[in-house]
């Protein structure tokens, strides 16, 4: 990386700071409990809006993998999840009626809270319909991974968003607030994912799954990216510049073998296809709030029918970790 490219990539990383600390003044502090908060603490940081019916199992599952505290932007909820994340006695919880799209899509007030809460902080980066899986997640805690990840002086561990859908109408099965919604979507695409380098950045970008055939098929290029970086040794000094696709400084996102090898990585499984995505698309559609002026909610409200259905004769029925292992979704590396 030559000379004006690195300063440009430190002015990048300055501009990203300085949104996040002029965005700050749109945040409204609800409940403030950061005096919980242990040098050794996992903390999770959420933007959310009217997802109150995923809250209590999106919760209960960070706690089991041993998150301690959560950081969570309430964006003008109208649901009762603020009211419900208020009374959380491990939630911080904020609340703005700015604009997400504005805010770099909630980045700039995440990126506020991690700089002021979070230096020195594994921190797990998630919406409200992400759920972490890794290595050995079945039997060992998120601080076994993070102190792995310690001791083998790496800063950041990707994962792989990964489509989940039920097979037969999206819209079939009612989900119900504390369920785990892999219940109903327990199927993905076990294949059909093109990988490329971004120059810019250094990430990988992944593409594909049902969204990309289903929603995208005339145009895959614009389909969803897939590639996250959600678990990060926090320090103030760092930024994510695209959602939790990229970060500042480069060398982040180098979360992948450049020599051949495989590092340790994990999936995202992303449970964003149960019966309430109808009206949440439609939602966000008509908010105009997301990149690209909406353009992927409006492929979904053209392609959505009251009978969608994702699934195909490819379509795989998910197990466990070591199944997306065995597939090359995701890879324990050297952590044994």
């Amino acid at each position: 990386m030559g000379a004006w490219t690195s300063y440009r990539l430190r002015l990048k990383r300055k501009q990203c700071h300085f949104r996040a600390l002029r965005k700050r003044r749109e945040l409204a502090e609800v409940a403030n409990r950061t005096d919980l908060v242990r040098p050794d603490d996992i903390l999770a940081f959420s933007a959310i809006r009217n997802e109150c019916i995923r809250l209590p199992y999106f919760l209960k599952y960070y706690r089991d993998l041993g998150v301690n505290h959560f950081f969570m932007v309430d964006n003008g909820s109208d649901d009762g999840g603020r009211e419900y994340l208020a009374d959380q006695p491990d939630v911080s919880l904020w609340t703005t009626n700015a604009s997400y799209k504005n805010a770099d899509f909630g980045v700039n007030w995440i990126g506020w809270l991690q700089r002021k809460y979070a230096h020195g902080h594994w921190t797990l980066v998630v919406d409200p319909d992400e759920f972490l899986v890794y290595p050995f997640c079945d039997t060992r805690p998120l601080r076994a991974l993070t102190d792995w990840l310690d001791s083998s002086h790496v800063r950041s561990f990707g994962a792989m968003l990964l489509d989940m859908y039920p097979k037969g109408a999206i819209s079939s099965a009612s989900y119900l607030a504390g369920q785990n919604p892999f219940e109903i979507a327990n199927w993905f695409d076990s294949g059909n994912y093109t990988i490329t380098k971004n120059p810019k950045y250094g990430n990988l970008w992944i593409q594909g799954g049902p969204r990309a055939r289903a929603f995208f098929r005339d145009n895959p290029i614009k389909a969803p990216a897939l590639n996250k970086i959600p678990l990060v040794k926090w320090d103030k000094n760092y930024a994510y510049v695209s959602s939790t696709h990229a970060l500042l400084p480069r060398g982040l996102n180098l979360v992948y073998d450049q020599w051949g090898g495989e590092k340790a990585s994990g999936c995202l499984l992303h449970a964003k296809f149960l019966d309430t995505f109808g009206a949440k698309s439609a939602e966000e559609l008509k908010r105009g709030q997301h990149y690209a002026n909406s353009y992927e909610y409006r492929a979904y409200h053209s392609g959505t029918k009251e009978d969608t259905d994702l699934w195909c004769n490819w379509s795989e029925k998910y197990l466990n970790w070591r199944q997306l292992e065995m597939l090359g979704l995701m890879s324990k590396g050297n952590w044994a």
